[in-house]
């Protein structure tokens, strides 16, 4: 696809980066005897969700997760024929259409693996149920107490031929923090909540590790990981040492109007900035409603004809200007609000510590319907 810069907005996905973290993430979990599964929820994390899969499973993925039943059925529609784990569903969720689509589906109590089973009965079909247990995030997941009733219910599921126990599985709430004794203790209880499975004649796999705990934790892999932002190229646990991540998102417009102001001349609302000496400025047509905050307004800096440049006065709805001082810049030009940083341009990452976030949130809610996605495929080295 085209590789000239958006007028207005345009993110840009490299599959080579997709495929050489997936790369790395898989090789990692080969060495333990793991398979790979890439989270791709959310439309791969803003990336596409197709396009990740795709790429990821070309990389050594063995099978793929959602949150919903609709992402997993969108991912078929695509032609994806892999595994592919949904997990998270309404109250009232009617399961049919995962059976029908081949997905495998998480149970968290008795009442979801009863309607899991009764939907994959009416269609004659038996389906894969990974059994989730709570092991200290306090989200989805059966609670301890209530795990010998589950995994005696999906035991009977199991050989009246509607389900077929694949896995059991809880995810860590601190791995990001390597270190942290919580990591210990949920892994003791999935081991527990593991063995009581098997003692009622299931053989399912195991599977804990995130991104971070699939970098920091060999012991963790089990029989599968489960990594997401690190398939992105962002690191969940940079404190731990460059793991070879290369982010595939980058963000980007172009300059649509060149002008030089006067000293004593202000930008944007508010007149919060205002020129001490002659300055040209470069307007580019994004701004909060394509995925620019606000709250950026007074610390964004671009990448603009070689080198950074601050966005000066409030990032507006539509429109962002940076200041260019004296030096030469033409409408068309690229500019580049994050990528990999490999240039000396800003990244995801440090758009999420100047918000108090994380880059999970930034690029997960990057793609807007002013915002187009160019899809290109290069060697990252």
């Amino acid at each position: 696809m085209s590789d000239q810069p958006a007028h207005r907005a345009d993110l840009r996905i490299d599959v080579a980066a997709l495929r050489r973290n997936v790369g790395i993430l898989a090789e990692r979990a080969r060495r333990s005897g793991a398979r790979t599964m890439v989270v791709v929820k959310s439309d791969g994390y803003g990336h596409g969700a197709a396009t990740v899969a795709r790429a990821a499973l070309a990389a050594g993925a063995t099978d793929l997760g959602v949150a919903s039943i609709d992402e997993g059925r969108q991912l078929r529609a695509a032609g994806i024929t892999a595994p592919i784990l949904a997990w998270l569903y309404a109250h009232d969720e009617d399961f049919a259409p995962a059976v029908a689509a081949d997905l495998e589906l998480s149970a968290s109590s008795v009442a979801q693996l009863r309607a899991i089973a009764a939907a994959a009965a009416a269609q004659g079909r038996m389906v894969p149920v990974h059994l989730k247990i709570d092991t200290g995030l306090s989200r989805s997941g059966c609670p301890e107490e209530l795990w010998p009733e589950l995994v005696a219910a999906a035991a009977k599921a199991q050989a009246d031929g509607d389900v077929e126990v694949a896995a059991v599985w809880s995810h860590l709430a601190s791995a990001d923090e390597p270190g942290d004794p919580s990591i210990d203790r949920q892994a003791a209880r999935l081991r527990r909540a593991h063995e009581q499975a098997r003692a009622v004649g299931l053989t399912p796999i195991r599977h804990l590790a995130n991104s971070a705990a699939a970098l920091t934790r060999p012991d963790l892999h089990f029989e599968l990981i489960r990594p997401g932002i690190a398939a992105y190229g962002l690191d969940p646990v940079p404190q731990h040492g460059d793991h070879g991540l290369r982010p595939a998102m980058t963000f980007r417009s172009s300059v649509t109007m060149v002008k030089r102001i006067a000293a004593g001349e202000s930008v944007s609302y508010g007149r919060t900035w205002t020129a001490d000496r002659p300055v040209t400025l470069a307007l580019v047509p994004v701004g909060y409603a394509d995925g620019v905050p606000r709250r950026l307004s007074g610390a964004l800096e671009v990448w603009l004809a070689g080198r950074r440049r601050p966005v000066v006065g409030r990032v507006c709805m539509d429109q962002i200007v940076v200041r260019c001082d004296d030096d030469e810049v033409r409408e068309g030009d690229e500019v580049v609000l994050f990528g990999p940083g490999e240039r000396g341009e800003p990244t995801a990452a440090e758009w999420a510590d100047e918000l108090g976030t994380i880059h999970y949130e930034v690029v997960s809610g990057m793609f807007r319907p002013r915002v187009t996605r160019t899809v290109v495929d290069e060697d990252p080295r």
